[in-house]
């Protein structure tokens, strides 16, 4: 049978069983595609005039306006932007400029001369050391809400005056719980020769005292470390004067310093301890 009686009739049976041809297809498709495109144009010229005659959404500039007595008045989007900023390096500023880091560190160290790695969890000793924080710092934070949040919320006084304001108290105590020597230490750094402790700058006041947290922190956690390792020798000689080399002395050792904790009320004399210490400060 020749080719184009052949393809004639495979067409006719193609179109007898409801087939559709190739060409078909390719028809039905390309239709489709032209109505689709039709139909997003005229969706398209259907709303765009009313996007144009809509009423234009801008937020005000941030801006910098001068004020009377060479004050700088900062535009709302401005202090929202300083807010949100301020927002996101909190937990730096919870770490370097408060009481965090002396009491995590000694609790952390606490729970290792215990022999305990994950008890009490991470998250529990956080916790402990955020609410400590906060008992500490409450006085700070008292006089900052008094001195500064207070009168900027009933605009009594400019923006810039309350970050001057908040930052007197938080001063105070970070030279409070700094050595003299890590200031001085920073200082030469900064090649700065302030006449009064209030001229020093918030860039030299906190990595002294970050400095001198670090190291109050490791002094008392050498104190705790004293009677658990004194119970941890005393089990290794126990067990090695009784040939008992085999057995590892942590697991020994490890009831005896928590029966020593408990009834010494451990957990009391370590958190009053380290408020004291602020306190004496």
């Amino acid at each position: 049978m020749p080719i184009q009686k052949r393809i004639l009739v495979c067409t006719g049976m193609t179109k007898f069983l409801g087939l559709k041809t190739v060409e078909e297809r390719r028809t039905k498709s390309w239709v489709t595609f032209r109505f689709t495109k039709a139909t997003l144009l005229l969706i398209l010229f259907c709303f765009v005039p009313l996007a144009l005659h809509a009423a234009p959404l801008s937020l005000p500039a941030l801006t910098v306006q001068p004020g009377a007595n060479g004050e700088q008045t900062y535009s709302v989007n401005l202090q929202i932007l300083i807010f949100m900023t301020l927002l996101t390096v909190l937990p730096g500023m919870l770490m370097a400029m408060t009481a965090f880091t002396r009491i995590i560190i000694v609790l952390s160290i606490l729970r290792q001369a215990i022999g305990m790695a994950q008890t009490p969890t991470n998250q529990i000793l956080i916790g402990i050391a955020l609410f400590m924080t906060y008992f500490v710092m409450s006085p700070v934070f008292n006089k900052i809400n008094e001195t500064a949040v207070q009168p900027y919320l009933a605009e009594t006084i400019k923006f810039p005056q309350a970050l001057a304001n908040a930052q007197v108290p938080l001063r105070q105590f970070m030279l409070n719980q700094t050595r003299k020597n890590d200031l001085s230490l920073f200082e030469k750094f900064a090649q700065t020769n302030p006449a009064t402790l209030n001229d020093v700058p918030m860039s030299v006041v906190i990595p002294a005292f970050i400095t001198s947290e670090l190291k109050t922190a490791f002094q008392i956690g050498f104190i705790l470390f004293l009677p658990f390792l004194i119970i941890d020798m005393v089990v290794s000689s126990v067990l090695m004067a009784m040939g008992m080399m085999m057995l590892s002395p942590l697991i020994i050792s490890l009831p005896f310093k928590i029966m020593l904790f408990v009834m010494v009320d451990g957990w009391t004399l370590v958190l009053g301890s380290l408020a004291s210490s602020f306190a004496m400060s």
